[in-house]
C-alpha cells in the first residue's frame, strides 16, 4: 500500500456491561445513527435470553453464539488463466469478529418472531446452541472452503 496505514478507532465500552464487544455489537445492530434505540433493543434481548436460559449469564450466552458464528476460513475469488477459482483463504480476526455480528444482526432481522429484540434473543439462543442461520452460514462457508482445497495453491 502507498498510503500509511489508517488509525484504529478506540471504541467505549457499553454503559450497562461495561464491555467493548457489545458496543461494536450495538453500533452493526444500529439504523439511520439511532444508537439508543440500538441499545434498547440489545438490552432488551438480553433480558430475553435470561428469562429463557435461568441458569447461565446471558453475556456469556451471547459471547458463545458470537464464537459459534465466528468463521475460520473464507473463499475469494481469483482469476488464473481465465478461470476463476474460489480459493480458500484465512479470515482476519478483525474481520472474523465483524462477520459473526453482521450474520447474527442479519438472520435474527429475517426472522419471524414480533419485535427485534425478540428475534435477536432467538437468534442469539439458537447461536449459543449451534443451531440457526447464522451458525449455518459459517458451516456453509467452511464446507465451500473444505470443497475448494485443491485450489489453496493459488493463493496470493
Amino acid at each position: 500500500m502507498r498510503r500509511r496505514q489508517a488509525k484504529k478507532h478506540t471504541i467505549l465500552p457499553d454503559p450497562k456491561f461495561k464491555d467493548v464487544m457489545v458496543t461494536k455489537f450495538v453500533n452493526n445492530l444500529m439504523l439511520h445513527g439511532k444508537k439508543s434505540v440500538s441499545y434498547k433493543i440489545f438490552y432488551d434481548a438480553i433480558e430475553i435470553v435470561q428469562d429463557k436460559v435461568q441458569d447461565e449469564n446471558p453475556l456469556d450466552v451471547f459471547k458463545k453464539a458470537l464464537s459459534n458464528v465466528t468463521p475460520g476460513v473464507e473463499v475469494r475469488s481469483r482469476r488464473v488463466g481465465g478461470a476463476t477459482f474460489q480459493i480458500p483463504t484465512p479470515v482476519r480476526d478483525s474481520r472474523k469478529q465483524s462477520l459473526a455480528m453482521k450474520w447474527l444482526i442479519g438472520y435474527s432481522r429475517k426472522r419471524n418472531e414480533k419485535t427485534m429484540a425478540q428475534k435477536l434473543a432467538a437468534e442469539i439462543i439458537a447461536a449459543s446452541k449451534e443451531e440457526g442461520a447464522a451458525f449455518k452460514k459459517k458451516e456453509d462457508m467452511h464446507r465451500m472452503a473444505e470443497a475448494n482445497k485443491a485450489f489453496s495453491h493459488f493463493r496470493f
